[in-house]
């Protein structure tokens, strides 16, 4: 996560340099995020074919090594062909990260089944900590000893956890099941939830592009700096994921209103971001970094609940319980988190560039709300099908009753 977050607060400015406008820019954050679905939707089928242990150690050797790539870019010539390798490196780590993610997500499924929520928080806690880690250490490591050093830096960290991995995995073997992924989106609920998915990741995606260059712009800060201020978001997802994870599996039927009530949140959030123009709210450093901390929290009570809903959903209609269906609904979490991120940035860069921060994290906001209304209004459609359901089962039941009673009586 650190590999991926480093790039926020000196990135933007270093690409501007060697001649790519911010549209560009938006798409060279984005491409990683298509290329990270399509790799998502493969890898998840596949998953049981490849073997897991293969497919996360195989994934993080070619992250760590285009990582180390990524970092002799300033020398390559600027214009076309700056751009043009910014993106052949970005698609190529995609589709390793995609392995890697795909990956871990089913193993710690497998091994944790009773525990998925309480995991996947652990698991956000660490990669909270890389989306906290690297903007502030990017920013250092490149005000100090230049572009190149981030990015060999971090590489070589990723190379070395290959063979700690390699020794430490468990291998699991598990039959290729008989469902695809169109037979789990097209469950309505799981459709739902994909939307939430796609909206909480473009939001994190829409900040990489145009959160530094607003920074920079509206108070005049240091890129070292900037990097401060995207702390305020990753620390407090990074803290109260694996807490909303412990209360989502201690109680299941708060998951629900987590996942509601954090879309709800968000939505306010990015609305005061700017803040929108319409709220008439003059934009002040410390108002930021506090609705940025309240969106790390309200984006854990949404996203954490996310996994668990959907694979007991799975199972619900009909899926088997093993490693292909885990994998299965992890690819298809990945999908739709790169779907978010891809459109994020792309779209962030793009509405930043036309109409200004302010006015682009209102709709980024917008997206967010409406999400979050189309969940609540099928989480209270599916209770109230679900009353009538019970109370018609009752009736039938105490009809049988009668029934059998009536020739006792007579």
């Amino acid at each position: 996560m650190m590999c991926y977050s480093i790039l926020g607060p000196f990135f933007p400015k270093e690409a501007e340099k060697k001649g790519a406008s911010n549209t560009v820019i938006g798409m060279i954050f984005g491409c990683y995020a298509l290329f990270n679905l399509l790799a998502s939707l493969v890898f998840g089928k596949y998953l049981v074919h490849i073997g897991a242990k293969f497919m996360f150690v195989a994934g993080m050797f070619v992250s760590g090594g285009v990582t180390v790539l990524f970092g002799v870019l300033d020398q390559v010539p600027e214009g076309p062909v700056f751009i043009a390798m910014c993106f052949l490196v970005r698609i190529i780590d995609a589709i390793s990260f995609a392995a890697a993610i795909t990956a871990s997500s089913s193993i710690l499924a497998k091994a944790f089944p009773n525990n998925v929520a309480t995991v996947m928080g652990s698991l956000e806690t660490f990669s909270g900590l890389g989306l906290v880690l690297g903007p502030p250490l990017g920013g250092f490591l490149y005000q100090s000893f230049g572009y190149e050093v981030p990015f060999i830096l971090l590489g070589c960290i990723v190379l070395l956890m290959v063979p700690l991995n390699m020794c430490i995995l468990p291998n699991y073997e598990s039959d290729p099941g008989k469902h695809s992924f169109w037979k789990l989106i097209i469950l309505p609920k799981v459709a739902f939830i994909s939307f939430v998915i796609t909206s909480l990741s473009s939001g994190f995606g829409f900040l990489d592009p145009t959160l530094s260059l607003f920074v920079l712009e509206k108070f005049n800060l240091p890129a070292g700096y900037v990097g401060l201020v995207f702390l305020g978001l990753a620390l407090s997802y990074t803290i109260s994921s694996p807490l909303v994870g412990l209360l989502s599996d201690e109680m299941p039927h708060l998951r629900k209103w987590l996942l509601v009530f954090g879309n709800l949140i968000t939505a306010g959030c990015y609305m005061l971001l700017g803040p929108a123009p319409f709220l008439h709210i003059k934009s002040q450093l410390w108002l930021l970094v506090l609705i940025l901390v309240i969106n790390g929290i309200s984006a854990a009570m949404s996203l954490i609940s996310t996994f668990p809903e959907i694979l007991s959903c799975a199972h619900e209609n009909g899926f088997e319980e093993g490693l292909s269906t885990v994998g299965l609904v992890s690819g298809l979490f990945g999908a739709m988190w790169s779907v978010g991120a891809f459109v994020g940035p792309t779209l962030g860069g793009f509405l930043y560039e036309k109409i200004g921060f302010e006015w682009a994290a209102a709709l980024q906001g917008l997206w967010a709300l409406t999400s979050g209304l189309v969940m609540g209004l099928f989480y209270l459609l599916e209770h109230s099908r679900r009353r009538r359901r019970s109370k018609l089962q009752n009736s039938l039941g105490t009809e049988e009753e009668r029934t059998a009673l009536l020739p006792d009586e007579t």
